[in-house]
C-alpha cells in the first residue's frame, strides 16, 4: 500500500451517506451521552447528532462542559463516588474522564504510536479498542445497521484519531470510525476550520484536495504543526499500513476540526 488510504470497507459500508440517518439513530447518542452524564456528571459530545450533543439532565451537565471536569453538585467529594465516576468513563471507552488537556499532550501520545502496525487481518489495538466501546454499535447502527465485527479490520485513520481522544479524555474530539461522519459532527459543532492548528483533526481528499466538500473526504489524521511553507506535519493511522509521520501539503486537506483544548 502506499501512504494514501486505500479503501478496505466493502458491502454496507461503500453505501454509508449521511441521508441514512433517521431521528431514531440519532436519538440513540443523545440517549447514551445523558445517561452516562446523569450517571457521573460528564458531558459527552456526540457525532451521533446533529448539534451539540451536551446531555442536559441533570441541569448542571451544561457547567461540567465548560469546567472540563466532573461537577461537584451531581458527584460526590468521597474517594468511592470518584472511583465509580471512573469506571462509568472507561466503560464508555474513555481511559480517563473527559477534562482539559493541551494538544501537546494529544501530540505527544500519537508520537509513541509511530510505527504501530496492522496484524493479523489488518487488526490493531485500535480496531479492538473501538469494537469495545458502546459507540461502536451505535455508529454501525447509524450507518447501516451492520455488526460491529465489520469494523474489524476495516480502515483504521479514524478510529486511531478517535483512540487519542479517549485515551488524553480530550473534550469535544469526537469519535467516528468514518470520516465524512466526524467532519460533519465538527462543522455542525462549529468547531470546523482552515487553520492547521496544532492538535487539529486533519481531513483529506486525495481527488479534490482542498476544493473537495466534506462529503468527499478520504483520510484524517493529527496536525503536529504548521510548517509555514505550505505544508503540514502530521501523525496518521492507517497510512502504510502503520501509524506513520507524514508531511502534507495544504492542497491535499479538505479542513479541520477542533477539539476543546486547554489555553
Amino acid at each position: 500500500m502506499g501512504d494514501k488510504e486505500i479503501p478496505r470497507m466493502t458491502g454496507r459500508f461503500d453505501r454509508l451517506s449521511l441521508n441514512t440517518l433517521t431521528p431514531e439513530d440519532k436519538a440513540v447518542g443523545v440517549a447514551v451521552g445523558a445517561v452516562l452524564a446523569g450517571a457521573v456528571g460528564l458531558a459527552l459530545f456526540n457525532p451521533l447528532t446533529d448539534d451539540r450533543a451536551v446531555a442536559e439532565a441533570p441541569a448542571q451537565a451544561a457547567a461540567v462542559a465548560e469546567k472540563g471536569g466532573v461537577s461537584s453538585k451531581s458527584v460526590k467529594s468521597d474517594k468511592a463516588s470518584a472511583a465509580v465516576s471512573a469506571a462509568e468513563a472507561r466503560a464508555q471507552g474513555f481511559k480517563v474522564p473527559p477534562r482539559a488537556v493541551k494538544p501537546s499532550e494529544v501530540i505527544k501520545l500519537a508520537e509513541k504510536q509511530v510505527g504501530i502496525s496492522e496484524g493479523k487481518g489488518g487488526m490493531t489495538k485500535f480496531h479492538k479498542w473501538y469494537v469495545s466501546t458502546p459507540h461502536a454499535a451505535e455508529t454501525a447502527q447509524r450507518d447501516g445497521g451492520f455488526s460491529v465485527n465489520d469494523y474489524k479490520g476495516a480502515q483504521w485513520c479514524n478510529m486511531f484519531v478517535s483512540w487519542l481522544g479517549a485515551q488524553t479524555g480530550v473534550k469535544n474530539m469526537g469519535w467516528d470510525a468514518y470520516t465524512v461522519q466526524h467532519a460533519t459532527w465538527f462543522k455542525k459543532t462549529d468547531r470546523w476550520g482552515k487553520a492547521a492548528k496544532p492538535g487539529a483533526v486533519v481531513f483529506f481528499d486525495w481527488d479534490k484536495g482542498s476544493r473537495g466538500s466534506i462529503g468527499d473526504i478520504d483520510h484524517v489524521g493529527l496536525v503536529v504543526k504548521d510548517n509555514g511553507n505550505g505544508t503540514v506535519k502530521t501523525i496518521e493511522g492507517n497510512t502504510e499500513n502503520a501509524v506513520n509521520k507524514k508531511t502534507r501539503d495544504k492542497s491535499e486537506i479538505v479542513g479541520y476540526g477542533y477539539p476543546d483544548y486547554a489555553s
